[in-house]
């Protein structure tokens, strides 16, 4: 699903953001980039949703070559791809349902499309009761779930979320979680940087650790910090008492993600979508497939148009 090779990217000044990183992210993984500030975690976001370039180095993303694509078709690269930011980055004069369904009428969906996704989209993530309300209007926890909500309303294949919960107290955080967590288990890739140490602890998928632009550590099922692992493997080694090991995902509270607002159960009008998750699967986290066998419909179903810029087009 997503492939990095050897990829370094070097900013003016001879800033260098990811050094030599090579990294495989199959579909249906759920991955946490952590590490500290200025370690590469955002680049690599940038990177995948090709909104840089890499220095050196090769990115598929859905099947496509994106650090090779012409400017033209990254339009169409993006449509397989969700985003969410630490900022929400919702438009301040739309409301709720109006954001959401941007999403939607940029890529040219027709209104009964728009009239259908968007108020399921809404149910999933517990604002059907607010879609008429403006950003402003909203708490900090509901603005990022409308964010949550116009990345998923395309069915992305691909979902990047960096700092998501970055400026949302803990228990809101842990809602915002448990919906990415659903949307993962639906069938999406996930990759989430972070800084939120409880949330990688508890959910325990793969840790991918970045240090000065260089992978550190990459863990199937891992805890924010390595010398946490240590001492978790030294004491259940040693059978001391003291430790408790890393809680499970499905431990993790049910918490309102605002005062009035539950997260929903799964809809059943988005039965095909969204089916009844259960219990998070204790199964390890697969191997990477090869990049060219991903499902890339939604790519497929764009428009080729022509390159506007003959010197855009890969040669």
């Amino acid at each position: 699903m997503i492939r990095l090779q050897n990829v370094t990217k070097v900013y003016s000044g001879g800033v260098v953001a990811l050094k030599d990183v090579s990294m495989d992210i199959a579909k249906g993984e759920f991955v946490f980039l952590v590490g500290p500030s200025g370690s590469g975690k955002s680049t690599m976001i940038r990177l995948m949703m090709r909104e840089e370039r890499p220095t050196n180095g090769d990115i598929h993303v859905a099947g496509k070559h994106a650090s090779k694509l012409p400017g033209w078709k990254i339009p169409h690269l993006r449509r397989s791809i969700g985003t969410v930011f630490q900022d929400f980055k919702l438009l301040p004069n739309k409301t709720v349902f109006e954001n959401v369904a941007f999403a939607l009428e940029v890529t040219g969906r027709p209104r009964n499309v728009v009239g259908q996704q968007v108020p399921q989209v809404l149910k999933l993530v517990g604002l059907s009761a607010k879609s008429d309300r403006y950003p402003r209007q909203l708490s900090g926890g509901e603005q990022q779930r409308v964010s949550v909500a116009r990345a998923f309303v395309n069915r992305p294949l691909i979902l990047l979320a960096d700092e998501p919960t970055g400026n949302l107290d803990p228990a809101t955080s842990v809602g915002i979680m448990r919906i990415l967590d659903r949307i993962n288990r639906s069938g999406t890739t996930v990759v989430m940087a972070t800084h939120d140490h409880a949330i990688v602890d508890a959910m325990q998928r793969r840790v991918v650790e970045l240090d000065r632009g260089r992978v550190m550590r990459d863990q199937s099922r891992g805890v924010y910090e390595s010398a946490r692992v240590e001492r978790i493997a030294t004491t259940a080694t040693a059978g001391e008492p003291g430790v408790d090991p890393v809680p499970p995902a499905h431990v993790i509270p049910a918490v309102d993600m605002a005062p009035d607002v539950e997260v929903p159960e799964v809809p059943s009008m988005l039965g095909d979508v969204l089916p009844d998750l259960g219990e998070p699967t204790p199964d390890p986290i697969p191997a990477a497939a090869p990049i060219g066998e991903a499902e890339a419909e939604m790519l497929a179903e764009a428009p080729q148009d022509a390159p506007q810029n003959p010197d855009e087009a890969v040669t």
